[in-house]
């Protein structure tokens, strides 16, 4: 058998990449990881964890309007967006650096460099210009924010990557979207004080999510602030008259003139010169490389694992597939991640969480099901000038009364989601929600004390 400089090199330092590398050299592999960024990948660097830091500054001009219904007096509060990015900036940095300590401690070298396949077995790293080879490559790469085709002046928006290192809050933003990118930094941005636009081609936002919550999270956008423009698409972007603005022009015929432009209509596979070609890599139209159950590509000795391959783009499910791979390929156990049942978190405010089957989708894989949902007003809120809402929904199958799905939007929707979803993955019935007693006062309470099934006024119009 040929020699080879390692018997794994990945390409991309986030958190599929970093996890399959160390548990690769903690089995005997000898490993390398290319990164032409910072190891932590979109999550850790441009994605999760500061999108998080900011719905959390975000969220404290809800708190204190909600502490003068407690008594509290609070005064004038006073947001300061450079030290807060500072710090957040300064956190990113320890998590990266965290990342890179652990892939050293596995015995993991990093490379910090842009790696290109050049052969089957075959890594050129751009910057060193150096040629390595490898037994097995594991591509990690992720994905990157699609930048729409058709809109003329596209150069003058940014990204949710540049939202992070503003110099300055905008005085107005606008943002081209209605995934959970869009409606989250739509939120985020519009509770910290920006007069804040969201323009989305379709009528309700969150396309693909439980069509209740759709509704109520396109409510909420409009009741935190957010002026929401549907039907309408950018058609291009132009410098305008007022120094640091640009205008930006509907399909409708409308208007904007904005100090701040985002494009958030959704992240693309990150291949782009990669080499794939070279190594014989299948790619499907969407750019997303082509795998197998076990994160195989087209080439036997390559593999892809997270948002690069387009399956579930969320960085546990990276994780999860980076551990399947190790156990496949290095510990000669062939595993297949199940995609079944993820649960899943949007930080729209207040948030959302979900498991399992939306109703729709319910309706068209088992036909006949039953429908429980409340929507009621949390406690915490009752004492405040404004109440807030939560929306709470099972969807059961009715031959057997397994709870196929489970949907959340409120105040720790996401941390209440972890829970249901081990109900949900183990199959438990309606029934056997029932029998569990709540805990009181809750808003999770709700989950085990909803005995009514929904009944559509309007039959037909479901799903």
């Amino acid at each position: 058998m040929a020699d080879f400089d390692y018997d794994l090199f990945t390409i991309g330092a986030g958190s599929g990449g970093v996890r399959a590398s160390r548990l690769a050299s903690l089995s005997g592999a000898k490993t390398a990881v290319a990164e032409e960024y910072r190891p932590g990948g979109t999550c850790v660097i441009r994605g999760c964890v500061p999108k998080k830091f900011m719905v959390y500054a975000s969220g404290f001009a809800k708190s204190f309007r909600q502490a003068e219904g407690y008594g509290w007096s609070v005064g004038e509060p006073r947001f300061d967006w450079p030290a807060f990015r500072d710090a957040m900036a300064g956190e990113v940095d320890r998590l990266s650096g965290i990342y890179a300590k652990n892939l050293a401690n596995a015995g993991v070298e990093l490379i910090e460099d842009r790696a290109e396949l050049t052969g089957a077995h075959e890594i050129r790293l751009v910057k060193s210009g150096r040629t390595v080879t490898a037994r097995h490559i594991l591509i990690a790469t992720g994905g990157v924010p699609n930048r729409p085709e058709g809109v003329a002046g596209a150069e003058h928006a940014i990204t949710s990557n540049e939202l992070f290192h503003l110099d300055k809050l905008p005085e107005h933003l606008v943002i081209a979207g209605g995934g959970y990118i869009a409606c989250e930094f739509a939120q985020v941005f519009a509770g910290l004080g920006v007069k804040t636009c969201l323009v989305y081609r379709g009528d309700i936002v969150l396309r693909g999510f439980d069509d209740d919550v759709r509704a109520f999270v396109h409510e909420q956008l409009k009741a935190s602030g957010v002026r929401v423009i549907t039907h309408a698409v950018f058609t291009s972007i132009e410098p305008s008259k007022r120094e640091g603005f640009h205008t930006v022009h509907l399909d409708t015929g409308d208007e904007l003139e904005s100090d701040a432009v985002v494009l958030a209509t959704g992240r693309d596979p990150y291949t782009a010169g990669l080499g794939l070609e070279a190594a014989g890599v299948e790619v499907l139209e969407n750019g997303a490389i082509k795998v197998d159950e076990y994160s195989r590509t087209s080439v036997d000795h390559i593999y892809a694992v997270g948002d690069v391959t387009n399956r579930v783009n969320l960085t546990p499910v990276a994780i999860r597939e980076a551990m399947a791979f190790v156990e496949t390929v290095f510990k000669d156990r062939p595993t297949a991640f199940d995609y079944s049942d993820i649960a899943s978190a949007v930080f729209t405010q207040p948030p959302v969480g979900t498991v399992g089957l939306t109703e729709a989708e319910a309706r068209r894989t088992h036909g006949e099901i039953d429908i429980y949902k409340s929507k009621f007003r949390p406690m915490k809120g009752m004492l405040t000038a404004k109440p807030d809402w939560m929306l709470m929904k099972l969807v059961v199958r009715a031959e057997d009364q397994v709870v196929v799905g489970v949907h959340i939007a409120g105040d720790d929707a996401p941390e209440i989601i972890q829970a249901v979803g081990i109900a949900v993955k183990a199959g438990l019935t309606k029934a056997q929600f029932d029998q569990a007693c709540a805990v009181h006062p809750t808003v999770a309470e709700e989950l085990v004390t909803m005995r009514e099934k929904w009944v559509d006024p309007t039959p037909g119009t479901a799903g």
